[in-house]
Parts: structure tokens; C-alpha cells; sequence
């Protein structure tokens, strides 16, 4: 969601994963990078699992002279009745 210039000059980009159970795991999706999925075993695999493919999705999108989406996503709790 967030982008920063760290002071070595890189860029970094901090983006939304959402995580959900699954019957042999954890699935994880980044809503900003359409296509960009990934699961694991764990939490710590599906975290380091999904970095990989984040930072694999965006070398993707640059090798091919594509825009990278800017982080954007957030999240909330609704309250319902």
C-alpha cells in the first residue's frame, strides 16, 4: 500500500497480500497485481512464498516495459447488524 525511497536509493514497494485458509494450506493474492498469486503450507511459507512471486510478477512487468500498479489497496472492518 505504501511506497518508500530507502536511503541506499532503492525503491521499495509495500503492497496489500490477502491470505485465506484452505483445506491443504493458505492461499495468498495481491488485489494491486492482478495474477499475482501464491500459497504455502504455513503462514511464514505463504508470506515468503508470495514475496517471491511479488517480486518475480513486477521483474515480469518491467522486463516488458509495462506499468507497475502502484500499491493501492487497503483494508478495513465493516460492522454489520
Amino acid at each position: 500500500m505504501e511506497q518508500h525511497s530507502e536511503a541506499s536509493g532503492v525503491e521499495t514497494l509495500r503492497y496489500l497480500a490477502v491470505f485465506e485458509p484452505t483445506e491443504t494450506g493458505i492461499s495468498v493474492y495481491v488485489p494491486d497485481l492482478p495474477g499475482c498469486v501464491s500459497t504455502g503450507a504455513t503462514r511464514a511459507e505463504a508470506v515468503a512464498n508470495i514475496r517471491e512471486a511479488i517480486r518475480f510478477h513486477v521483474e515480469g512487468l518491467r522486463e516488458n516495459h509495462l506499468p507497475v500498479p502502484p500499491p493501492g489497496s487497503w483494508t478495513g472492518e465493516i460492522d454489520i447488524a
